[in-house]
């Protein structure tokens, strides 16, 4: 959730909503590969032999052996026709339909081999747990949903039938009905709760993945950016003499030519168009590379009016100040990547929600250099602070950008009618959630530390809104530029 969209927020709202996610999470769609489910079920298939053969051989159980044996080859069978469409098909891709399938197979075989064995009283039961919790994990919502309901229709069929437990012989052992049904509650309550806590463990972990890659994804946007600006000053360096030999050859071509011939406006137009051309490269010359001092490095005042730039223009009122200790000039910071998307967004967020105006000042003292963003809309809810900067964590179904977008597109259908249904709009991007969380993490990579409080003082306040601020800090020698 980004800081803007905490605002306003009714109280106890739920913004993970974690039980909506199991119809139609896209996450975790992959599933594992062929090959994998190969593996794992050699090595269950081994499991359950050395089990059915110890209890038989070396324990002297009276195990329906055969039938046990049957059911251990169907599941041979089915690794070994899966063994040879991974010859056919490249397996090397998770899938998640597949994988899906193959563990509802393994649910099935797991049940009819416990029934064969004791049902619920044979304490191998507990591996019901393991495919529902490896779907919850790997697979989206509903396909783990329905192993899990799988699961427990198992449970639910061992519990009325099922082979007695084997045992020795000439000992009689039955357990009684409750602790059966004590069993088959335990199972009931492991798939549940371990499948749940597997679902949610890596849904964070996804989106926490993904959020990182949005964030690798806007460095190397910035990055891109700045490669094009030195190629933009490496172009206008060589295209330099290649221009000043047409200049050249049109002035020759102008004294060559009568003075109200065609030929001779032609070579004037010429002139003036290579002049121009050169007026162009000169503006791109004044960016050198990326890695060039005098680019590299910016006044604080021009950083902050850069950031903020991009969001005027509506009906919103922008100030920037730059508070230092008396005597003291502003310093020179570096510019950043980071720090400009960073603190760009930020902005945004503030211009989204706030009522009139929106301030971005700094403050420098001995050691530290603090950027303040206020606003005076209605502030954080006291509920939500806690939570700020998780990834995908949204309250804002469409960002203002879009609502403006949108007015502007219906002004323009009925230009005879002036709207008067609501204020012109400040820009947003919002709605994904990731807004604070990218900008959060770009900064602290440059060594700021981000901190979220109420907006303006209570002289300047809007009532009993006082809106809200977003403060970044860094030690001086991290942004300034030594002299």
């Amino acid at each position: 959730m980004t800081p803007t969209e905490a605002r306003n927020a009714p109280h106890g709202a739920s913004y993970s909503e974690p039980l909506n996610g199991w119809s139609d999470a896209p996450r975790r769609g992959r599933g594992f590969s062929l090959r994998t489910l190969i593996v794992l079920r050699w090595l269950t298939i081994m499991g359950q032999s050395a089990a059915i053969l110890t209890a038989y051989q070396g324990l002297h159980f009276p195990l329906p052996l055969w039938p046990c044996l049957i059911v251990i080859a169907i599941s041979a069978a089915v690794n070994v026709g899966a063994m040879a469409r991974v010859r056919r098909l490249d397996a090397s891709l998770p899938d998640g339909r597949q994988t899906a399938i193959h563990l509802g197979f393994d649910i099935f075989q797991l049940g009819i081999l416990l029934g064969l064995t004791g049902g619920l009283e044979n304490p191998f039961c507990l591996l019901l747990v393991a495919p529902v919790t490896i779907a919850a994990a790997a697979l989206p919502g509903r396909q783990a949903l329905m192993l899990g309901l799988l699961a427990l229709i198992a449970v639910g069929v061992l519990f009325f039938w099922s082979e007695p437990l084997p045992w020795r012989p000439h000992e009689n052992f039955h357990l009684p009905t409750l602790y059966r049904l004590g069993m088959a509650m335990a199972l009931v309550t492991g798939v549940v709760f371990t499948a749940g806590y597997a679902w949610r463990v890596a849904a964070d972990a996804e989106k926490l993945e993904l959020a990182l890659a949005t964030t690798q994804d806007v460095l190397q946007r910035e990055q891109r950016l700045a490669a094009l600006g030195g190629l933009a000053a490496a172009a206008a360096h060589e295209l330099g003499t290649p221009l000043a030999t047409i200049q050249v050859v049109a002035k020759e071509l102008q004294r060559a030519s009568a003075p109200d011939s065609d030929a001779a406006e032609d070579a004037a137009l010429i002139l003036q168009q290579a002049e121009r051309c050169r007026g162009i490269l000169t503006q791109l010359s004044q960016q050198p590379e990326g890695d060039d001092a005098l680019y590299a490095d910016v006044s604080l005042k021009a950083l902050l009016e850069e950031v903020v730039e991009p969001h005027r223009g509506f009906d919103l009122a922008f100030e920037v100040l730059v508070k230092t200790p008396p005597g003291q000039p502003a310093p020179r910071v570096r510019r950043l990547p980071e720090v400009v998307h960073g603190l760009s967004t930020l902005v945004e967020n503030a211009a989204d929600f706030a009522a009139t105006t929106v301030r971005v000042q700094a403050v420098v003292d001995a050691g530290w250099i603090e950027i303040d963003i206020l606003d005076d809309g209605p502030g954080f809810a006291s509920d939500i602070l806690p939570r700020l900067g998780e990834p995908y964590v949204t309250s804002r179904p469409q960002g203002k950008a879009r609502q403006a977008l949108a007015a502007q597109i219906a002004a323009a259908a009925r230009p005879s009618k002036r709207s008067t249904a609501e204020a012109p709009i400040a820009p947003s991007q919002g709605g994904m959630g990731l807004g604070f969380f990218i900008a959060r993490t770009l900064l602290e990579r440059t060594g700021g530390s981000v901190s979220v409080g109420q907006g303006l003082p209570q002289s300047e306040a809007r009532g009993a809104s006082r809106g809200a601020r977003v403060a970044v800090r860094w030690a001086r020698p991290a942004l300034e530029v030594a002299a």
